[in-house]
């Protein structure tokens, strides 16, 4: 019995050592280089044992702390300790408590991601020109509705570029929704990286749920108007197939659990980042076919172009404001598709306005309209 009480105190003893934690009052913060910041660490109950407070710092050239070492005392009074950040040079760093011994104390969260900024003017720009490439890649959509409604036809306008659109924008609406409001997928990626950020925010959600419903306004446009002799090509549904063919095999791995739901949202994100290099192709090759561009908006290549231009400038002006060149260098898939999208608005363009401009005006003469 002394030994079964003797038992039952020490569990007690290591419980209410376990339910003292170290947290600090904000996780994020920002600073200009040369100046400081300061973040609290506190401690929600008093400690039974001495313990070694250490601020383990990523990038050491970056910061540096103040203090960046102390002592908590047994029953210390102090709950609170305020820590200054000196920002030495841009970027990003994780300034992570130690605690020794570790066995005391949960520090899991106390910990603090920095960025450091070259400049705070640089930040609003950017931030100006990520709205400005947000709202035209918004309205790019309208363009191709109204030359539709308009001209009552959707001739002009290929079928398999649409039908590869509503898919790649249907993957990249899965992908959002999912990782921003399924809090079980959201918990799987904080276990694969305790101290990152949800990558994916509300406005993407807006962007990619809005991008559904005006491709899904333009095929509809495709029932009602004149399609002349337009069909989804065979090679398309061919593609088509293989997609869904991916996409069905990882639904089920997801369901039997071998592989986690986050996973498949990943390979959703897959099959939009390979529609985007190749959705652009049937609508260039047909527009060669034709030796014209009619029906075709180049409304909505001016204002695709415009976001492709800012989205690739954003990234230059975030690399240089933060020293961050391996965001674009190390990891080129995002640059290298902005710059893919840019390259086919510049070919439409040249299509437009010097290879087929004379067929466009015998066109538009014969038409009577645009």
């Amino acid at each position: 019995m002394a030994a079964f009480m003797g038992l039952w105190i020490f569990f007690i003893f290591g419980l209410q050592c376990a339910q003292a934690d170290f947290q600090v009052d904000n996780q994020d913060l920002t600073i200009i280089v040369g100046n400081q910041g300061f973040f609290n660490l506190s401690l929600t109950k008093s400690l039974t044992k001495t313990v070694n407070i250490t601020f383990e710092i990523e990038h050491k050239d970056l910061l540096r702390t103040e203090p960046t070492t102390f002592n908590v005392t047994e029953n210390d009074k102090n709950k609170v300790w305020n820590i200054s950040v000196l920002a030495l040079s841009p970027g990003y760093v994780i300034i992570a408590v130690n605690v020794t011994p570790d066995n005391v104390t949960n520090f899991s969260n106390a910990f603090v991601r920095v960025t450091i900024e070259r400049s705070e003017i640089l930040y609003h720009i950017s931030n100006v020109v990520g709205w400005i490439y947000f709202l035209a890649w918004s309205i790019s959509f309208y363009p191709q509705i109204y030359s539709n409604y308009k001209r009552k036809s959707v001739v002009g306008l290929n079928f398999d570029f649409l039908s590869l659109n509503i898919v790649g924008f249907l993957m990249y609406a899965l992908f959002n929704c999912g990782l921003y409001w399924i809090p079980e997928v959201e918990l799987e990626y904080f276990r694969r990286y305790p101290k990152g950020l949800n990558p994916v925010q509300v406005n993407d959600i807006f962007f990619a749920l809005h991008a559904v419903l005006a491709t899904a306004i333009t095929i509809s446009q495709c029932f009602i108007y004149e399609i002349g002799t337009q069909r989804v090509s065979i090679t398309a549904r061919f593609i088509h197939g293989i997609f869904s063919l991916f996409i069905l095999i990882s639904a089920l791995l997801a369901i039997i659990k071998t592989i986690a739901w986050l996973d498949f949202l990943y390979f959703c994100s897959y099959v939009k980042l390979a529609i985007t290099l190749i959705k652009y192709v049937p609508q260039a090759y047909y527009n060669y076919q034709r030796k014209s561009t009619v029906g075709w908006s180049i409304g909505n290549i001016f204002l695709d172009f415009t976001g492709g231009i800012l989205s690739m400038l954003q990234m230059i002006l975030n690399a240089y404001n933060y020293d961050d060149w391996e965001s674009i260098f190390g990891d080129p898939t995002k640059f290298g598709l902005g710059f893919f999208s840019v390259a086919f608005d510049i070919f439409f363009l040249v299509q437009h306005y010097v290879l087929y401009r004379h067929t466009n005006e015998k066109v538009i003469d014969l038409c009577g309209r645009i």
